[in-house]
């Protein structure tokens, strides 16, 4: 009681940025921290893709000598030069060849991608999320186990992959 009033028991609360519990565990905030990391990283990716389409058409605009000062909008660049923006697709796909490439092969990179190197050398976080981080793009689509198989069969890995990673086309609002 304070102030003759009595207090309320709650489930958790907020203060200061930390979040605590009625019976004191922190996961609550882990889970908070955990996602506010995953949208910070989505953003961040998607800022980057950002980045190779505006050099792509950098390049474009390079190559047709068109200045921004004309005014002349990406769309119209593209129909000059008869292209689509295809640039996050030709990395995807050569990516994905690279990768299938690998695993046809019984190489030591072949190893130290799939994280089977024995030693007394310690795999440290960073290493981890570099190997996760190359087969990002292709998880999205497909389990682990199903990679090995279809990168044996060089067909099948290239007729998977040419399939799903088409290039962007984007539809614009007048």
């Amino acid at each position: 009681m304070i102030d003759q009033k009595q207090l309320e028991n709650v489930e958790c609360f907020e203060y200061l940025g930390s979040i605590s519990t009625n019976d004191g565990k922190c996961t609550c905030e882990i889970k908070c921290s955990i996602a506010m990391a995953k949208a910070a990283f989505n953003k961040k990716r998607t800022q980057n893709q950002k980045y190779l389409e505006d050099f792509e058409m950098w390049c474009w605009r390079r190559m047709e000598k068109v200045s921004w000062t004309d005014h002349v909008r990406n769309e119209e660049v593209l129909f000059r030069v008869k292209e689509q923006r295809n640039i996050l697709h030709e990395i995807r796909k050569r990516k994905a060849n690279w990768i299938g490439h690998i695993f046809r092969r019984n190489c030591l990179l072949q190893h130290v991608t799939e994280g089977k190197i024995q030693g007394v050398i310690e795999v440290t976080r960073r290493q981890v999320r570099r190997r996760r981080k190359l087969l990002d793009d292709l998880k999205e689509r497909r389990e682990y186990s199903h990679f090995k198989e279809e990168a044996l069969d060089r067909t099948m890995w290239k007729a998977g992959f040419g399939r799903g990673f088409g290039p962007v086309v984007r539809q614009t609002t007048k």
